[in-house]
């Protein structure tokens, strides 16, 4: 069965990165699009960044330039790296696999989800 596993997430200061991974199994990892997305408390889930089959990306405006996606096909593994962290980037942060349409940004267009890993920026 398809499974996505977040890890990487944790507590730090405002201006620092962290990278985080999701691990895929249980399909053909080269096949299919890798999302990243982000809930905050009392908050909708919303887009940060998502990585086609061939590499292609595409950010939101709100980590567009602080953010950098990519994926290792050899190792079923997407990456989110994140530098100059903001206290706004406080969230749970989910990968996702995207089934539909070409570097989706809407959340129905991905049809299976990690569980998440919880990103804690303190200013």
């Amino acid at each position: 069965q398809v499974q996505l596993v977040e890890s990487g997430g944790g507590l730090v200061q405002a201006g620092a990165s962290l990278r985080l991974s999701c691990a895929a199994s249980g399909y053909t990892f080269a096949n299919y699009n890798m999302g990243w997305f982000r809930q905050a408390p009392g908050k909708e889930r919303e887009f940060v960044a998502v990585v086609s089959r061939w590499g292609g990306t595409r950010y939101a405006d709100s980590v567009k330039g602080r953010c950098s996606i990519s994926r290792d096909n050899t190792k079923n593994t997407a990456f989110l790296q994140m530098d100059s962290l903001k206290p706004e980037d406080t969230a749970l942060y989910y990968c996702a696999r995207g089934g539909i349409g070409f570097l989706p940004s809407e959340p129905h267009a991905y049809d299976f989800w990690g569980q998440g890993t919880q990103v804690t920026v303190s200013s």
